[in-house]
């Protein structure tokens, strides 16, 4: 098993019973736990590999994986920013897949 499976089985362990599924395309969600991956061994933690790092953990709080704006976004939209986690109901199509709009702070995002 590669890393990136392990780390699938691990987290989708971990998420599904508190109702955070990974995204039916597991093309995408391979290559956004890679992403987690890169930074993990770049930063020292996983955070988000859709959002700019600081290089900073306590600045990086917030974008670390499962980042704080995934409730918030799977409540409205069925699918957090990267669409790595999903709702059951999203992922069978019940409820349209739309654009998720960045939560984060604008001064978060500068460095």
């Amino acid at each position: 098993m590669t890393e990136v499976e392990k780390l699938y089985e691990t987290l989708r362990k971990l998420q599904e019973p508190k109702g955070y599924f990974f995204n039916a395309d597991r093309e995408l969600v391979f290559e956004l736990l890679e992403g987690l991956l890169t930074n993990r061994q770049r930063y020292g933690y996983m955070c988000c590999p859709c959002r700019l790092a600081a290089n900073d953990r306590e600045k990086d709080r917030d974008i670390i994986c499962p980042c704080v704006y995934r409730v918030p976004d799977v409540a409205e939209f069925g699918s957090c920013y990267c669409a790595l986690y999903v709702s059951r109901e999203w992922n069978e199509r019940k409820i349209p897949h739309v654009y998720v709009p960045e939560r984060r702070p604008f001064e978060k995002m500068t460095l």
